[in-house]
């Protein structure tokens, strides 16, 4: 009698799991990032001259990138301009070389976000976020570009 010397491990792999038309989004809430403190970032906001930068930062650190939850990123939003908009135009640049990459990144993703929907005065704050991003961001690479 012949024995089977053939590896029966495919066997065992139940091909069902893999079918993409049953596929179950695993959600979990206690991973989800919930956005920037509300009740933080406003009290910073209040003590403007002092806490600026703090406030900015603040907003920006805990964004909620992997949120499927569409109120948790409006609300986001709305922290973040709301910072936005209480800078003066002589503090903006300060605010943004304070950044790293990954953080201009974010900032410039929010301020295409707060054009989108468009409130008062806040496209022409947007604007000059999204001027000063723009020649830190061409400052960086220049400097990086001259380092070679």
């Amino acid at each position: 009698m012949a024995k089977n010397t053939l590896p029966s491990r495919f066997r065992k792999v139940d091909v069902d799991e893999f079918d993409e038309n049953k596929f179950v989004e695993e959600h979990d809430e206690a991973t989800e990032q919930p956005g920037p403190d509300t009740g933080e970032v406003d009290n910073l906001i209040r003590q403007y001259p002092m806490a600026a930068v703090v406030a900015f930062h603040v907003a920006l650190r805990n964004p909620p990138i992997n949120s499927k939850n569409p109120v948790i990123k409006e609300k986001a939003q709305a922290v973040v301009l709301r910072v936005l908009t209480s800078f003066k135009s002589s503090d903006i640049e300060p605010a943004v070389k304070s950044l790293d990459s990954n953080g201009i990144d974010l900032l410039m993703k929010y301020v295409y976000k707060g054009f989108e929907k468009p409130s008062e005065n806040s496209s022409a704050v947007l604007l000059q976020w999204h001027e000063k991003l723009t020649v830190t961001v061409i400052t960086r690479k220049g400097k990086s570009v001259n380092e070679l």
